[in-house]
Parts: C-alpha cells; sequence; structure tokens
C-alpha cells in the first residue's frame, strides 16, 4: 500500500533572457498575481502591453507542466508567485560620426510564475475565505488578502 502525503505542490516555469525593462514586466505580473489561470489567460490577452506575451507563455507553460507532469486540474489552478527580476543588460554597438562607436545596453529580465492547485489542499484555503469582520479583530489565521481587508480596518487603522 502506497500512502499518499498531501504536501504543497506547486509548478514553476522561468524565462530567462528576455529582452525588456524589469519594471516594464512588473506592472503586467502585478495585475495576475494572485488570479485564477483561466482568468490570467483572458487578462493577458486583453492588455494592450508588449510585455503580455512572454508572460502569457510562461503562463501557459507553467500551467502545461503542472497538467502533464502532477495531473493538476486545469480549472482549480492559481497564480501563486509571479515575480520579475532584472538580468544582464545585453551590450550592442552603434556606429556614430567619423568611425566611431557607441554602446547602447539593453535591459533583460528573468521572470518566474508559479502555479498551485487549490482542489489538493482545500482545507488549507478555508481561511483564505473566511475573514474577520469586526475592524480591529485580527486573528493569526486571518489572511489579510480577503475580500473585506478594507472593511475590517487591518491595514488602515493607524492614523
Amino acid at each position: 500500500m502506497i500512502k499518499i502525503i498531501k504536501k504543497k505542490v506547486e509548478v514553476y516555469a522561468l524565462g530567462q533572457h528576455i529582452c525588456m525593462s524589469a519594471h516594464k514586466a512588473r506592472r503586467v505580473i502585478d495585475q495576475i498575481r494572485g488570479r485564477s489561470y483561466e482568468e490570467t489567460l483572458m487578462i493577458l490577452e486583453l492588455m494592450p502591453y508588449r510585455a503580455c506575451y512572454p508572460i502569457f507563455k510562461l503562463v501557459y507553460s507553467a500551467a502545461a507542466n503542472g497538467i502533464h507532469n502532477l495531473g493538476f486540474n486545469e480549472a482549480s489552478l492559481v497564480i501563486i508567485k509571479a515575480e520579475v527580476n532584472e538580468g544582464t543588460a545585453a551590450k550592442r554597438l552603434k556606429p556614430r560620426a567619423r568611425g566611431r562607436s557607441y554602446i547602447i545596453k539593453r535591459p533583460t529580465c528573468h521572470i518566474t510564475i508559479g502555479l498551485k492547485d487549490i482542489s489538493l489542499d482545500e482545507y488549507e484555503y478555508s481561511d483564505y475565505l473566511t475573514c474577520s469582520k469586526k475592524p480591529g479583530l485580527i486573528n493569526k489565521n486571518t489572511n489579510l488578502t480577503c475580500r473585506d481587508t478594507y472593511s475590517s480596518g487591518g491595514l488602515w487603522d493607524k492614523k
């Protein structure tokens, strides 16, 4: 008999040396962090930024890793980690007047996308769905990213 212990299983996709600045990729990554997989694909298809296409490919690749390798359910995938780090600057030479050349530095970035199947451990996300309704009362189990964060006074009660 094989015993399967429920673990926190996450799948990742890493894109390195993507030719764009990290700042431009971060404004797209901030929009998709914490969202479901299907909602993320719709957002990335409709946003007008150039950074959306490589991020779309990475999200799709991470989901394919989870579905093929670990048997995840596509409908219950959630983006748990989305980060952008600066890469090395690609150096190019541009010809200038009188036979001289100037270096042009093109920024690159490394993008990491992490997905998790929430259907595998529903008990862990029960705290995410419930949060305290009384202002000022914050339990240790309460996650401040729930819907009533602003009405509960959890983040903004300091003056």
